[in-house]
């Protein structure tokens, strides 16, 4: 499936309150370690909950294929967020199925249909003529990478980023 397969080679996932910068799992993308007064990362967040909007849009528009939301799953000592897929919105509320295996948040697990709760938006992201809208933790994410690392990921991910 289209979906899976690109967001798969995504940075999908970032935590927090860890001292790794990288987790690389078998099977499953990196996850990166971001801290929570990261600025540029809280300004992301800020950023694509105040364009959900924008998201609300491309969710109704069937030509639009990827549709993804990054939510923010939380337990006494981790906190860590993850793409969903499959998006619906109705009657007001999200739903949609996690795309990938949770590192340090146990309870769910890949492919479970998750409810979101707005408060925990962290991310929306779709993809349209190649080009990613929305996203912007992962630009955050991509412009800390390393040369070689935003090379790999360009190639992976096919997407064009802004």
């Amino acid at each position: 499936m289209k979906i899976k397969i690109l967001l798969s080679l995504m940075l999908l996932c970032f935590i927090s309150c860890k001292n790794s910068d990288k987790v690389e799992r078998e099977n499953q993308p990196d996850i990166y370690g971001i801290k929570e007064t990261d600025k540029e990362m809280n300004e992301a967040i800020e950023k694509a909950n105040k364009t959900l909007a924008d998201f609300n849009s491309a969710l109704i528009n069937p030509k639009i294929e990827v549709k993804a939301l990054k939510v923010k799953f939380q337990n006494e000592t981790d906190v860590e967020h993850i793409w969903i897929n499959d998006v619906k919105f109705i009657d007001g509320k999200y739903s949609g199925i996690l795309d990938n295996e949770p590192e340090y948040i146990k309870g769910h697990k890949i492919g479970d249909t998750i409810n979101v709760d707005t408060k925990d938006i962290s991310d929306w992201m779709y993809i349209e003529n190649g080009k990613l809208f929305g996203g912007y933790t992962i630009k955050v994410l991509r412009n800390q990478m390393s040369d070689s690392e935003r090379k790999q990921f360009d190639a992976e991910s096919g997407m064009q980023i802004d």
